[in-house]
């Protein structure tokens, strides 16, 4: 069985694999200034509740978006597994052509998501993943990762609104029932809600008309079923895109 663990700003988000199969799956907080041994902690707890044994862990690989994380979780790996993990970063193959000005500049996480996404459906796509930033990625019909576009993430945005704006409250994003509110809270959840739907179908029907109108659209993060139930242009909802993208990226650098 293989560790996998996608790290971002926010959630590090880790699964177990058994051959292709996920068997178990987690998402934690990140804390940059938790050390190793609580991080290891944390897993042995989580092994032990889904049934999982540690000691079956036969390889790690971790990919992060926070450097300062990449040594703490390296640790953790060599003290509580007794393994080297790959981390995902230059020198590691992926088989992914990419397009950009500087392709150091592309974030790993957008990386493995487009590997796992070229896998399982083909190309061209464009994949939205729902994190801190959301993030649009563009795949051409060469399968090339051509390039995309990053905006303020639902959570920071919202919280910014509360903290920004003396009299209204820090509200939970939820589907409304109507796009006009008759109450502050209402009136919060459809801006909210919507504003962020059409952002999504604009960004996308832009770069379908750049790609190619048979352009499919992949959604994966922590809010992408919500934002999808109203969105014109999202079609598949994967929520372990990124995982099997480490996977998949794991598997190719072993049979090199």
């Amino acid at each position: 069985m293989i560790l996998v663990v996608d790290a971002g700003n926010t959630n590090i988000v880790l699964g177990v694999f058994n051959g292709n199969e996920l068997v178990a799956n987690w998402r934690i907080s990140t804390k940059r200034n938790r050390t190793a041994d609580e991080y290891g902690i944390m897993l042995k707890e989580l092994f032990s509740f889904s049934g999982n044994d540690m000691s079956q862990i036969e390889a790690i690989i971790i990919s992060t978006v926070v450097p300062p994380l990449t040594f703490t979780l390296a640790r953790v790996c060599h003290r509580y597994f007794n393994l080297k993990p790959l981390i995902v970063g230059p020198g590691v193959k992926t088989g992914l052509p990419i397009k950009y000005e500087n392709p150091r500049e592309v974030g790993a996480d957008r990386i493995v998501n487009a590997i796992a996404a070229i896998d399982r459906y083909g190309y061209p796509l464009i994949i939205v993943d729902f994190g801190t930033a959301t993030t649009f990625c563009a795949i051409n019909d060469r399968g090339e990762y051509t390039g995309g576009a990053i905006a303020p993430g639902i959570s920071i945005s919202t919280e910014a609104l509360f903290m920004r704006a003396s009299k209204l409250p820090r509200v939970e994003l939820t589907r409304p029932t109507s796009v006009i509110g008759r109450n502050t809270i209402n009136a919060m959840h459809a801006g909210i809600y919507y504003g962020f739907v059409g952002q999504v179908d604009e960004v996308t029907r832009r770069m379908k008309i750049e790609l190619g109108a048979n352009t499919k659209v992949v959604a994966t993060g922590g809010l992408a079923n919500l934002i999808a139930q109203e969105s014109s242009f999202i079609e598949i909802v994967d929520p372990y895109l990124t995982l099997n993208g480490l996977r998949l990226i794991y598997e190719r650098n072993v049979q090199r």
